[in-house]
């Protein structure tokens, strides 16, 4: 029996079969030439364009090198994990980008009361200590060649050429209490680690007949300095340069206005040799509250009750270094006589001290460690007694002294706790 032949298939069913397996082809070459008629996106008002797309390499936008778009098996090379994790690596650089400022404005102040350690490593070094310690051994040691008047202050001051060739202010006090003050407000800008602010300082003993002063005989007999009294000798610093007080200490205390806080808000912008002396003055107000020392600024601040254009003027007992540095000139008031007129200079002193809520951060800790252990006279008796060989000479504070240099140690710290927690 023969099996009948299947019939062939007819032309319409072939021609749709065609049809169909071409539509796939013909609806991506319509979605292309539609997309490629459609504008390029642009980003919303407000938005960065980084986000968008704008200012991307061609990688970053899913193209190739050379500009095409990648193709579907490059795409399925990828894992998807490597995917997420450029997409993660991406928002995270753009997340640390946003967050870190530029650094022409990062900020003067850490943790917002003290200064940057970047600012302060521009602070000029001042006297180091090693330079300090030699000089002064080789003043203790020298003879005065020479006496000169002038250029060391008061009029029975003396400038004093050395052997060595180096040159130091001789300092003779109207009474013992301010060669003190001056030696003990020395040693305790030591405890305090400011110490290189200060010109390097020795007492000496007038002695005529003595080999240091043998040789300038006939000057001490015109300069009526006693027989057996205490000097300091100070080292002589050139080109020295008078200070006007910058503010909130400046004019503006002038114009009749309360002193205003220095704090951190009111310091980004400012140039930094503003910035770098700053920071030294907020040693020099903290230091001068601690010794109570009013022959500095605060003579400034009493004499405005007369004088209105006072704190334009320079800042008495205040130079400053060629390299910018402040030297904290003259400090035969502080601690001594200072603590004697307290009740006259204190409205002066404790305004100044509370204008000032930034510090530098290794002042701060020397003061928290003397307000913890409440050491502040014992530590500053060490230190004198071990680097001044004159020191019984002249004796160390009084027991109400040392309670008061304690007292404004506490003052100090509490005053620093209270700018904290502002």
């Amino acid at each position: 029996m023969k099996r009948a032949r299947r019939a062939a298939p007819g032309p319409l069913p072939v021609l749709g079969l065609l049809l169909l397996g071409a539509l796939p082809g013909l609806w991506t070459v319509l979605l292309r030439r539609e997309a490629a008629a459609l504008p390029e996106p642009r980003p919303p008002a407000g938005q960065p364009p980084g986000r968008w797309g704008w200012g991307r390499s061609p990688a970053a936008r899913g193209e190739s090198a050379g500009g095409g778009q990648k193709t579907f098996r490059t795409l399925l090379a990828v894992p998807a994990a490597a995917t997420d994790r450029e997409e993660r690596d991406g928002e995270e650089r753009l997340a640390v980008t946003d967050s870190q400022p530029p650094a022409d404005t990062a900020s003067p102040v850490e943790r917002g009361i003290f200064w940057s350690r970047e600012l302060e490593e521009q602070v000029p070094p001042g006297f180091a200590a090693e330079e300090a310690a030699a000089w002064l051994s080789a003043a203790r040691a020298a003879r005065v060649a020479s006496l000169e008047r002038g250029g060391c202050g008061r009029s029975s001051n003396r400038l004093a050429l050395l052997s060595d060739g180096s040159r130091a202010c001789v300092r003779y006090g109207i009474n013992p209490e301010q060669i003190q003050g001056e030696a003990l407000s020395y040693h305790l800008a030591g405890v305090l680690g400011m110490q290189e602010r200060l010109p390097p300082m020795a007492l000496a003993l007038v002695e005529a007949r003595g080999r240091q002063w043998e040789p300038v005989r006939e000057e001490l007999r015109g300069s009526h300095w006693a027989e057996g009294a205490v000097v300091s000798l100070t080292r002589w610093v050139d080109n020295l340069t008078a200070v006007v007080a910058p503010a909130p200490w400046g004019a503006e205390a002038g114009a009749g206005r309360r002193l205003q806080p220095l704090s951190a808000g009111e310091l980004v912008g400012l140039p930094p040799s503003q910035l770098v002396e700053l920071v030294q003055w907020s040693d020099l107000i903290l230091f001068d509250y601690l010794t109570a020392n009013f022959d500095r600024l605060v003579s400034n601040l009493f004499s405005l009750q007369w004088d209105p254009r006072v704190m334009r003027r320079a800042t008495s007992n205040l130079l400053r270094a060629p390299d910018g540095g402040l030297v904290f000139m003259d400090n035969e008031a502080g601690l001594v006589h200072g603590y004697r007129l307290l009740a006259m200079w204190d409205p002066y002193n404790e305004p100044l001290l509370r204008s000032v809520c930034v510090f530098r951060e290794g002042t701060a800790r020397r003061v928290a460690e003397l307000h913890r252990r409440r050491s502040a006279a014992a530590e500053l008796r060490r230190r004198y007694r071990a680097r001044e060989p004159l020191w019984a000479r002249l004796g160390f504070l009084s027991e109400r002294q040392a309670e008061l240099l304690q007292a404004r140690v506490d003052f100090v710290h509490r005053h620093i706790a209270h700018c904290r927690a502002q």
